[in-house]
């Protein structure tokens, strides 16, 4: 038995600068110039991700995959849940004025 998931998320999902910020700097007694010095990167590029105005691109969620010793995956699906999030937002209206196609 498939049971489908159509309603979608109803809350906003959880940004990776906000799981940086809230979950993984405390717990690993990290700053922000910490983080960006153990990850090699400005602080600049920290603070905009941690502040939410940047997106985890892959080299930083390799970067972060191998700090944390998690995966890059677990980092790029954080940011594509918000990225999609987003963009339904955006384009809901224009979406849904497309008709689904059926198989013959």
């Amino acid at each position: 038995m498939t049971i489908l998931n159509t309603t979608g998320m109803q809350r906003k999902p959880t940004h990776p600068g906000e799981i940086l910020r809230e979950d993984f700097l405390p717990d690993y007694g990290l700053t922000a110039s910490g983080l960006a010095e153990s990850l090699g990167v400005s602080r600049q590029s920290v603070n905009e991700l941690l502040r939410e105005r940047r997106a985890v691109s892959p080299e930083m969620a390799l970067r972060l995959a191998r700090l944390f010793g998690n995966s890059p995956e677990f980092w790029l699906n954080a940011q594509r849940s918000v990225d999609l999030w987003n963009a339904a937002k955006l384009v809901k209206e224009e979406v849904d004025r497309i008709k689904p196609l059926h198989a013959a």
